[in-house]
């Protein structure tokens, strides 16, 4: 790889500077020699040849924006002199090939997993606290007070101590400026059931009010998590008035699963003595199901048994170059393992859907794709938006002019694997190999998606850096640049910059990347997202989510 500037596609009429390349600059790139016009930070992309107004601009060998005026070779992209664009697509008889990698080193391996009696194989046994409107919300939060520290969760404890210092100090007459930043070493809750491996609470502010398909969705989605293969039993608090009523919810659930087994605890506020009555009773009968839950232990699983979802958030210029593509190997290698991965957020397809159709199994499965990627297209365009705004001012700033560019490279995350399905939001993922999950761009709304379709490890690649998580699914995340890593490397668990430096291969980073989750489902390795309880939950209502 050349140190400074890199080709993606060989159709490609652009170069990515792969470091700060000052203006004046001379920059040789296969015998050709590139006078840089302006200064082009790292990340960003110049132009390998002059170009007249509306003129395609080819990245990743697809179409991804036209130039908006005459531009010189050597000038950077920007949103001033480049505006996204995106190839028509359609269904078309297509006989795609798919060369599986090599998988023999993986075969005999296994994970460490919780088995449940459907056949699904959990990477956590988490308890799960689930309101069926938002008036439980206050309920949830006074029992998570109660058991998160009794239980040993709490992770927030150095920040009650920092608290405790500034109190002190106040309260003495000391200059509280003087009150050291500095991380401090405290002693770690001790956990009271080694085989729970968390209590998890959504809250959430739907189940009533908004319209009655909302709450039908959200109640698909709750009961998706209820099912969840992380998930040992639940703990339901309802109000009683509220549209998700009980019995539809317990419908909802075995509609999934209809031997579905797990501990499901109840309770309703306005049928309850009082509400203190209610919330003991809600946490005496819940430590009951702990206590037998806890019994519970890892047991070897095949790799066919996970289910990954593959995410990013925080792009920036590097992402379709390092981390994205390496996640992408080893999504070909799970596939090859006859596992699933699942990718999401639609959004972040524009411009690849071709692709995409071409790597469809049959025409039902490619219909399926083009009908939401259509209607979600055209909802947004009648609030007069469209994927085309999906890029966010940080992607700008670090390099993704266009959505186009932005889904290019999003879309290696997936690798190359042929497309089994393709699911509705809450649809389960019931196929080994890749499918497709309909989400938002937008991280939370994304990944509460990918687990509603049942990830149970999600990979989240960030070039800016994003703290999201999920509360059932461990969330990992993937840093496209080794100055990311270093700098967030409280919520970074993966360095991908190797790549960009030329000192690894993406075989070998997807290959470490596996590794990695093979740990992770086993409860050897804890991801930063999982260690911070960073437990986000946004249920897509289905309005227009970019």
């Amino acid at each position: 790889m050349n140190p400074l500037v890199l080709k993606i596609n060989d159709k490609d009429n652009v170069l990515v500077a792969l470091q700060d390349l000052a203006s004046g600059s001379q920059v040789m790139y296969e015998g050709i020699s590139y006078r840089i016009l302006e200064s082009i930070p790292a990340k960003h992309k110049f132009f390998m040849q002059d170009m007249k107004t509306a003129e395609a601009i080819i990245m990743y060998g697809v179409l991804v924006g036209k130039v908006q005026c005459n531009v010189k070779q050597g000038m950077r992209m920007s949103v001033e002199n480049t505006k996204h664009a995106a190839e028509p697509f359609a269904y078309r008889e297509v006989a795609y090939r798919w060369e599986a990698p090599d998988v023999s080193l993986y075969k005999a391996r296994t994970f460490n997993g919780y088995h449940r009696t459907n056949g699904t194989v959990g990477t956590a046994n988490y308890w799960l606290f689930i309101p069926t409107v938002f008036c439980e919300n206050r309920n949830l939060d006074i029992i998570k007070e109660s058991l998160y520290a009794a239980l040993g969760y709490a992770v927030d404890h150095k920040y009650k101590f920092f608290t405790h210092e500034l109190v002190k100090a106040y309260e003495e007459g000391q200059d509280i400026n003087e009150i050291s930043f500095e991380p401090n070493a405290y002693p770690k809750e001790k956990r009271l059931f080694k085989n729970i491996d968390g209590i998890k609470f959504l809250n959430h502010t739907g189940g009533c009010g908004g319209t009655r398909q909302d709450s039908r969705v959200l109640s698909r989605l709750l009961a998706a998590y209820a099912d969840h293969p992380n998930v040992a039993g639940v703990t339901l608090l309802s109000l009683g008035c509220q549209h998700i009523q009980l019995p539809e919810f317990k419908q909802d659930i075995l509609a999934r699963n209809p031997g579905f087994d797990k501990p499901l605890l109840q309770f309703e506020q306005q049928t309850a003595v009082c509400e203190e009555f209610m919330i003991k009773h809600a946490i005496h009968e819940t430590f009951k199901c702990l206590v037998e839950a806890n019994r519970q232990e890892r047991e070897p699983a095949t790799l066919d048994k996970l289910t990954i979802g593959v995410k990013c958030g925080g792009s920036d210029g590097f992402s379709g170059i390092s981390a994205n593509p390496a996640v992408g190997h080893c999504s070909d290698l799970l596939v090859g393992l006859g596992a699933k991965v699942l990718l999401a957020e639609f959004p972040e397809l524009c411009g690849v859907e071709q692709d995409i159709i071409d790597r469809a199994v049959d025409k039902p499965t490619a219909e399926k794709f083009i009908q939401l990627m259509t209607s979600y297209d055209t909802q947004a365009h009648s609030v007069g938006s469209g994927f085309f705004m999906n890029p966010s001012p940080g992607n700008i700033k670090d390099g993704l002019i266009t959505d186009a560019i932005k889904s290019a490279g999003a879309a290696k995350k997936a690798g190359s694997s042929p497309v089994v399905d393709v699911l509705d939001y809450t649809e389960p993922a019931t196929k080994p190999g890749l499918s497709l999950v309909c989400t938002p761009g937008n991280d939370v709304e994304a990944t509460t998606g990918q687990a509603g379709s049942g990830a149970t490890l999600i990979l989240f690649t960030t070039g800016l850096g994003t703290p999201t998580g999920n509360p059932v699914c461990p969330t990992i995340k993937v840093a496209t640049n080794s100055n990311l890593a270093s700098r967030m490397r409280d919520i970074i668990d993966i360095d991908t910059g190797a790549i960009i430096r030329g000192e690894k291969s993406i075989t070998e980073m997807g290959e470490e990347i596996l590794e990695y989750c093979i740990k992770v489902a086993s409860g050897e390795e804890i991801p930063k997202a999982v260690q911070l309880n960073q437990d986000d939950f946004i249920p897509w209502k289905r309005g227009v989510s970019l």
